[in-house]
């Protein structure tokens, strides 16, 4: 998988994150605040759930100002609770602000998530099945959103279309056929030298059926089945390849979706459908 937690591919977001917040300048720091001001901040817990983001924020500190002095009192991952101090940061008062507001929308979406992701990793206790996010993310934000699920537990898909082959029921309908998409697939990893997973998505056991029958393939994802198909399916397939359910589930039903026997349970929701953490940055 590719790694998107690289030095330089969270430098490049940040980057890029910074640019399109600051533009040209602070104009409101700049104007305010004489340049060799300094201050002190607290980064306070207002909401409860999972922290996350720490190591990230640490980062867009040190990116906006290396002299910026950050001491982290909790760390990624803790359970966090109205009234505790997550970092506290120190030094040049227009570089504090400056970062500030890309420091809490990233911890504030990040910690939403992993505090979301955690609940649902909760529910699979007991049971081997792992759960897994999705490709459903926030335009240029996905390292971020990734990171927070990987944070609450769960274990991070494919990043993006380059780093896996995952045939899906439109790639299977333009391919002509299951045999087709699989074996053009396969031909096409042969010719171009890439060694990627395969991963075919089928929609029945009809299909499941066609995929037994070529094989060579990684991992079936097992798409809106209900329990007793999804039970036959894991059955047929009887552990020669690795299994994963979709389709729209949530903490209702994740963990009778996970008894059915699946490797993996993939979940959209986990980036999609969540509520921010309320942190802020206070001057002290």
């Amino acid at each position: 998988m590719f790694n998107y937690l690289e030095p330089t591919y969270i430098k490049n977001f940040i980057q890029t994150a910074l640019h399109e917040d600051v533009g040209d300048g602070d104009h409101t720091s700049l104007s305010t605040i004489p340049s060799t001001a300094t201050g002190r901040a607290r980064l306070l817990v207002k909401d409860t759930g999972i922290l996350a983001g720490v190591e990230l924020a640490k980062m867009i500190f040190a990116e906006v100002d290396p002299n910026l002095q950050v001491e982290t009192i909790l760390q990624d991952g803790a359970s966090i609770t109205k009234g505790e101090i997550v970092l506290t940061v120190a030094g040049s008062s227009q570089s504090i602000l400056k970062a500030e507001r890309l420091v809490l929308n990233c911890m504030q979406r990040m910690s939403g998530i992993a505090t979301y992701t955690a609940s649902m990793v909760k529910l699979l206790e007991g049971i081997n099945t792992k759960l897994l996010d999705t490709r459903k993310t926030t335009p240029n934000f996905r390292l971020c959103e990734k990171w927070a699920c990987k944070i609450g537990g769960a274990v991070n898909h494919r990043y993006a279309l380059f780093d896996m082959i995952l045939i899906k029921d439109n790639h299977v309908d333009y391919a002509g056929g299951i045999h087709n998409a699989i074996n053009q697939a396969l031909e096409y990893l042969k010719s171009t030298g890439r060694d990627l997973q395969i991963e075919i998505e089928v929609r029945n056991l009809d299909e499941l059926r066609q995929v037994l029958e070529i094989g060579k393939v990684d991992r079936i994802m097992l798409d809106n089945f209900s329990f007793e198909n999804l039970r036959e399916a894991v059955k047929m397939i009887d552990g020669k390849f690795m299994t994963e359910a979709s389709g729209g589930i949530n903490e209702t039903t994740i963990r009778e979706y996970a008894e059915c026997g699946v490797d993996y349970i993939s979940c959209g929701a986990l980036t999609h459908h969540v509520n921010s953490l309320d942190l802020s940055l206070k001057a002290y």
